[in-house]
């Protein structure tokens, strides 16, 4: 079984600010993407790594893996309009007879547990589609397009993480179909197509780095 990885870095921070994007920021003397990656390689050393990146943005990161001495391999595809088409690009580089697992992972998610990951692909490999998830922990209220709004049951709602792991083929054909505003993860694409993603356990620090708070608390994460 081969597995693979597909680590989406297309963002362009700007509600992190700044010059840089927050996936090359340093959290704890090393680059956010950097530790992503890192992350993966420590659960399965034979991963293949898929990196998406803007295009304009590769010779930057080529510049911080030599900086850094980064030696981890990976391959490179441009990043897309989207995170759909993102995420399909990187998809043409995993060859349509392999037979495995990919998952797909936020780039500035560089604490996921190996935990998470490793549940993430065992279930995926049994069931076909597994992606993590957190309970929600705060009150929830829902607004009302007139502007009034209410408190709902949170015990129904749960926080959805990366990464979200399927077989090749389960994902393959869910991403030959076009696209829609309402796919806002790859779980959505592939539950278009009428195939049931299965909900595992996912790690509370798997945080996604946005805001310049998020920094200051990766800095603390990193220390633990």
């Amino acid at each position: 079984m081969k597995r693979y990885v597909i680590i989406v870095a297309g963002g362009k921070g700007m509600r992190m600010g700044g010059d840089v994007p927050k996936q090359f920021r340093p959290i704890g003397g090393k680059p956010v993407l950097m530790r992503t990656i890192e992350a993966f390689r420590r659960v399965y050393d034979d991963i293949q790594v898929i990196l998406v990146l803007p295009h304009d943005q590769q010779a930057y990161w080529a510049r911080l893996c030599q900086e850094y001495d980064f030696g981890i391999p990976f391959l490179t595809a441009d990043g897309g309009d989207s995170r759909f088409h993102s995420v399909r690009n990187g998809l043409a580089l995993v060859p349509d007879e392999a037979e495995g697992l990919v998952g797909v992972h936020d780039g500035v998610r560089p604490f996921v547990s190996e935990d998470t990951i490793r549940r993430c692909y065992e279930v995926a490999w049994e069931q076909g589609a597994a992606i993590p998830v957190v309970p929600v922990v705060e009150t929830v209220r829902q607004i009302l397009p007139e502007g009034d709004s209410f408190t709902v049951d949170r015990d129904q709602f749960r926080l959805v993480q990366t990464p979200q792991v399927f077989t090749i083929g389960v994902l393959k054909k869910a991403y030959l179909q076009p696209y829609q505003r309402e796919f806002t993860d790859d779980a959505s694409v592939v539950e278009e197509m009428g195939h049931t993603v299965v909900l595992v356990e996912g790690n509370r620090g798997n945080i996604k780095l946005t805001t310049p708070d998020d920094l200051k608390l990766a800095e603390v994460l990193c220390r633990i």
